[in-house]
């Protein structure tokens, strides 16, 4: 089989691309450590994974401080953290890349050692992750019991990611994407595991998805629809999350995304967990995105578990345009490369994947070298 359709150019927004291959993603925690900037150890790790005409979705990034639930993940909310990249995305334009930057508030997903003051972590109800986490000093306690938002905050919480992409577009982005999955706030919000609200934004499936509908609509009038993405993971488990019957549910966010113009609408597959922190297969479950294609007239983006062989045959067949890669990028710096030519990949090591410098971040092998 050849990799044809892989290698095919697609036009995203105002953007060419030379493939379909696209790096997913990928928290790594190795952001400045008092500023949460982005730095010159995280311009070289997204340059080396750069290719001409390739997309890069850069790792969630908080859109306020509030947004934070682990140690040393960047944010993009202050003028530090705009330079910082800067750097980056100076970096990967110069390899002839295009970068998007992903819009990140974890919710309930933190603790109260990364708030403002100590103070709760915020969410749509205060229903806590029954799960373990890191404190900001790297203790493993359970999740606090969340505070649910009054409705007042709402609009606060929607103009952090308008400005956020604001400072996206100064930091040279190509474009952002809201993450609406994986068991963050906006998902939270979506699922009536995590959502037991009686105001506007709960109750009926219209109310539960207002908030990642304000949202975008806030993103796209501080750039363009064409320069947005939305991710959601219908069936994902991650972080507590969960709907019982995700159809109804997505079925209407999807068919509402799609009255919006976006570059792109990108889905986490239900048969990987989406966390990274194991290796969780779910079987038997169906792929979301032949579920959502006939309900999408857009570029879609999937990732999940994919190898070269599946996401050739998976942009062969029509229900996907782009294939996005999470843990074989961070091992395989030059992974279109290695799909086109059928080479082997890299192996990754778990141990390096969040934290630490780099070992297991910058000093991975690309062919013929090493």
């Amino acid at each position: 089989m050849t990799s044809s359709s892989l290698f095919q150019p697609l036009q995203v927004g105002p953007y060419r691309l030379s493939h379909r291959v696209a790096m997913a993603p990928l928290t790594r925690m190795r952001a400045e450590k008092t500023s949460l900037a982005a730095w010159t150890l995280n311009a070289e790790y997204y340059a080396q994974r750069a290719t001409e005409g390739g997309l890069i979705i850069a790792e969630a990034s908080q859109v306020m401080q509030e947004g934070q639930g682990n140690p040393n993940t960047p944010g993009i909310y202050t003028k530090e953290q705009i330079a910082g990249w800067r750097q980056v995305t100076d970096a990967v334009h110069a390899k002839g890349g295009i970068i998007f930057l992903q819009l990140w508030h974890v919710g309930r997903a933190s603790h109260s050692s990364f708030q403002p003051g100590g103070g709760l972590p915020v969410a749509p109800s205060a229903i806590a992750i029954n799960a373990t986490t890191r404190t900001a000093s790297g203790e493993t306690v359970s999740y606090e019991t969340p505070r649910a938002l009054e409705t007042s905050e709402i609009p606060g919480i929607i103009d952090a990611y308008r400005q956020a992409t604001r400072n996206a577009r100064e930091a040279g982005f190509d474009g952002v994407e809201v993450h609406g999955a994986n068991g963050y706030l906006l998902e939270q919000f979506l699922q009536t595991r995590s959502n037991r609200r009686t105001d506007q934004y709960g109750g009926s499936i219209e109310n539960r998805a207002r908030l990642l509908l304000e949202v975008t609509n806030a993103v796209i009038g501080a750039w363009s629809a064409d320069r947005v993405a939305v991710r959601v993971s219908p069936y994902g488990v991650s972080n507590d999350s969960g709907e019982a019957d995700p159809m109804p549910l997505y079925s209407y966010v999807v068919r509402e995304l799609d009255k919006l113009g976006l570059a792109y609408l990108h889905f986490v597959e239900p048969r990987t967990s989406g966390v990274g922190r194991a290796e969780v297969f779910h079987n038997n479950v169906p792929k979301a995105y032949e579920l959502f294609r006939p309900m999408w007239s857009g570029v879609l983006v999937t990732a999940g578990g994919f190898d070269g062989t599946s996401a050739e045959e998976a942009v062969a067949s029509g229900n996907v345009d782009i294939i996005a890669f999470g843990r074989p990028f961070i091992a395989n710096p030059d992974l279109p490369e290695r799909i086109k030519r059928k080479a082997p990949f890299t192996p990754y090591n778990r141990a390096t994947f969040y934290g630490g410098d780099v070992a297991g971040y910058t000093d991975y092998p690309v062919l013929g070298a090493g």
